[in-house]
């Protein structure tokens, strides 16, 4: 099974300020544990909303929202996937992570499933499962 496991952003992520070498370094080792483990396909920090954009989906309609975006609690300030054999094992290696920002302020992270073709039923045909897999053939060749 696979998981995203979203960090919840805070007031310091969105103000870009930068972690200290030493959470930078708890970080890694923790990555690294996560890696060794065959837990952790991927994961990123990420820049700030004033850096990025939304876009709304209105029928034909596409608005642009540039950032930043006020609701700190429900943004994102990095993720990881994982691949475990459960929801309770990413619970667990997740308590196992550092604490994520310098900062004492509680932070929350989010984990989610993701769908595997399977989960579609029916409607996920042989031609989409094959399409699917080419591209995600020229993806990894990409990396």
């Amino acid at each position: 099974m696979r998981f995203m496991v979203i960090v919840r952003a805070n007031a310091d992520s969105e103000a870009g300020v930068m972690p200290s070498e030493e959470l930078l370094t708890q970080m890694g080792r923790y990555n690294e544990e996560l890696v060794k483990a065959g837990v952790m396909i991927g994961g990123e920090g990420l820049q700030p909303s004033s850096k990025g954009a939304r876009v709304r989906f209105a029928g034909k309609q596409r608005t642009v929202i540039d950032g930043p975006f006020a609701e700190t609690k429900e943004l994102i300030a990095g993720y990881w996937l994982f691949q475990t054999g459960s929801l309770a094992e990413a619970v667990e290696w997740v308590k196992r992570a550092p604490q994520l920002f310098d900062s004492e302020e509680p932070c929350e992270v989010e984990i989610r499933q993701i769908f595997e073709g399977c989960d579609f039923g029916a409607e996920y045909t042989q031609q989409l499962r094959d399409q699917d897999d080419r591209l995600r053939e020229q993806i990894a060749a990409r990396q």
